[in-house]
């Protein structure tokens, strides 16, 4: 093509788009002229006598929009959506009336197209506003560890594409696998140490801990969890740390003395907390930090004489046996509650001759109806035409799931149970196991719905002792409501619970972490001398938490000492008094957390026992990540990169990101 056909052409599709613009120039001035953002956007065509059509000059591509002539709602939905970042300005000129005035200069002085001047133009240079290197790769970083993705995709050409397509700065590219590898390094080491550094400000902290067992590997699981000055719930792991050989308590001792003392813990931790088993039991009980005598007991022994030791034989003693010290020992109470649940009460059904017949019959026709189901795709669609939703199945390791797993099968009305059980071909229910079911459900509910409250997230020890008075009563309240094959059943759960939170039910610390929560403060206790009980407590303590105060005696005319000694004063009793105004005006205040904020030793006995959970489910919770992260398809990724891994997903919180939000 010659130079003077490349010009006439160019010549026709000039006038060809400024007769479109003056066709769209016809349509009412208001709305689009006189739009303050309308400079980002260019007149394309006339599309109908209602609609145009502009193209985006922020869009990579210049994205071709339609609007209406009499609104540019579209537009700003356009800009909200796609341009959110982009901060944009307002511009008093009107484009189309530049452009056409521009153009018919030029067709009047006979300028060709090669001499004409160019249409003024705003434009937006994306590389000046893209991302730097380091914004690309902290983005890539939070969308491979948040979703638990392995780190290869940063090699997949198909993400690449997309990645190529976010504005960045010239000459940024995504970096390759082994680099993004050091950068997760990086990434880790720069949470570790603001965890570090949150934790040596907090005065007082506790920790769960659990082993999980995994394609054939064992890891020891530890979080962290603490009360800040605001009164904020805030938790955090430590470590996954792979175990091998045997659990016994020495080897378990150890660890947890490892991975407290590498946080600076030592003396903040007031309690940990663990289920029932027996190495864990052990390894606390072992452990436990050694007291020191009491002065007035060694003052006997000051005329004795000194007793010499071996050296060799004390360090050689001291080498075989643990010497460390671990943290006062909680029990889990959802575990605890679990075993009421399913191996106390089971106990007491197989063994009561009202019930042990139709709880083992009405057991075993329910299994059969899970294994079918779970068994065969026929069966499940059939199960699923009947109650409209499948039947959940029991499993050892989830609290609650027998009971869900029964709740879910009498919700399904005996006159419908009992034709789909024909056609699965196994037993039908009878009245009395179907009605047995029922009241099993019954009794077992405020069971359930406790366990619910003590794994919560937010949940503090301090719910403890109220959620397990408040279980008791409403269990006990069902037996006018029971038949008797079943009234025997609630008196069992009761006495399993006095039983198994025994020590639980009379500690101090238990009473003191209720009794400094405004939420429950004394109401939940019944017994009127139990109350004045707890309060004299609640005033020895504040008195400890209160700092201590030197008694000055204020004296404007000076004295001699033979003077003062004449006169005989009566120690004033100031600390004992705020002590108790200070707990008697906390018991008469609201019941929001924030009242705390006016009674400061209130408020430190609360941050130190209510740090520690009642439950183990957030150790059980990082294990469940864990297992999303340790795929199948990713049991070769080394031991310590699948805890870095698991920790940064976990405690992204920590993570060096601009928005810590979960």
């Amino acid at each position: 093509m010659t130079m003077t056909q490349a010009s006439a052409t160019a010549m026709v599709a000039r006038v060809s788009t400024i007769e479109n613009m003056e066709r769209g120039i016809e349509y009412d001035r208001a709305a689009f002229n006189t739009w303050k953002y309308r400079h980002y956007f260019e007149f394309d065509s006339l599309k109908s006598d209602k609609n145009i059509s502009v193209r985006c000059t922020l869009c990579i591509g210049r994205k071709l929009l339609s609007t209406s002539k009499n609104s540019t709602s579209n537009l700003s939905k356009h800009l909200a959506r796609c341009h959110k970042n982009v901060k944009l300005t307002e511009n008093p000129q009107d484009p189309l009336t530049d452009v056409t005035a521009v153009a018919t200069t030029s067709t009047s002085t006979g300028q060709t197209s090669d001499e004409r001047t160019p249409a003024k133009q705003v434009k937006l240079d994306v590389r000046a506003t893209g991302l730097s290197a380091t914004e690309l790769k902290k983005l890539v970083a939070a969308y491979i560890v948040e979703d638990m993705l392995p780190i290869s995709t940063v090699d997949s050409e198909s993400f690449r594409r997309i990645v190529e397509k976010i504005p960045t700065k010239s000459g940024v590219k995504l970096p390759q696998r082994k680099s993004f590898v050091g950068h997760l390094e990086r990434e880790y080491d720069k949470m570790n140490s603001n965890l570090k550094a949150t934790l040596e400000e907090a005065e007082f902290v506790s920790t769960t801990a659990d082993i999980w067992t995994v394609n054939n590997k064992s890891f020891m699981g530890v979080t962290v969890h603490w009360i800040n000055s605001t009164l904020q719930h805030n938790k955090a792991a430590l470590a996954c740390k792979r175990i091998r050989g045997s659990h016994t308590y020495d080897v378990i001792g150890a660890e947890f003395e490892e991975i407290h003392s590498s946080y600076g813990l030592q003396g903040k931790v007031i309690a940990t907390v663990t289920d029932n088993a027996s190495n864990f039991a052990k390894a606390f009980r072992v452990c436990q930090p050694c007291h020191l005598e009491s002065e007035s007991e060694n003052e006997e022994g000051d005329d004795e004489e000194p007793t010499f030791t071996d050296v060799i034989e004390a360090l050689s003693a001291a080498s075989g046996d643990a010497q460390f010290s671990l943290p006062p020992h909680y029990r889990c109470a959802s575990h605890t509650i679990n075993l009421i649940s399913t191996s106390d009460v089971d106990k007491h059904l197989n063994s009561c001759a009202d019930t042990k017949a139709a709880y083992r019959s009405s057991t075993a026709k329910c299994s059969a109806l899970w294994t079918k189901a779970s068994r065969s795709t026929l069966a499940s669609e059939q199960v699923e035409e009947v109650s409209r939703r499948k039947l959940m199945v029991p499993t050892s390791t989830r609290w609650n799931s027998l009971y869900e797993a029964i709740s879910r099968i009498i919700t399904i009305p005996l006159n419908e149970l009992n034709p789909l059980c024909v056609k699965l071909g196994i037993k039908c229910l009878n009245e009395r196991e179907y009605q047995f079911l029922k009241e099993y459900c019954t009794v077992m509910k405020p069971l359930t719905v406790a366990l619910d409250i003590l794994q919560g997230d937010e949940c503090t020890y301090g719910a403890l002792l109220p959620t397990l008075t408040s279980l008791m009563s409403k269990t006990l309240a069902l037996k006018d409501d029971l038949s008797r094959m079943t009234a025997s059943l609630p008196d069992v759960i009761v006495k399993a619970i006095k039983t198994r939170f025994d020590a639980v039910l009379d500690s101090q610390e238990g009473l003191l972490a209720a009794a400094t929560c405004p939420k429950f403060k004394l109401r939940w206790l019944r017994d009127e001398r139990r109350r004045e009980y707890v309060k004299e407590l609640l005033i020895t303590e504040c008195r400890k938490a209160a700092p201590a105060t030197e008694n000055t005696n204020v004296s404007q005319i000076p004295a001699s000492p033979a003077e003062m000694d004449f006169f005989e004063f009566q120690n004033q009793p100031t600390e004992s008094f705020s002590a108790e105004k200070e707990i008697t005006d906390f018991l008469r205040s609201g019941y929001e957390l924030e009242i705390l904020n006016q009674f400061p030793n209130l408020k430190k006995m609360y941050m130190k026992y209510n740090s520690p959970t009642p439950s183990s489910a957030p150790v059980e919770r990082l294990f469940s990540l864990g297992g999303l992260v340790l795929s199948p398809k990713r049991n070769r990724m080394s031991d310590r990169r699948f805890e870095k891994l698991l920790l940064m997903r976990y405690n992204h919180c920590f993570s060096p990101k601009e928005n810590n939000k979960t």
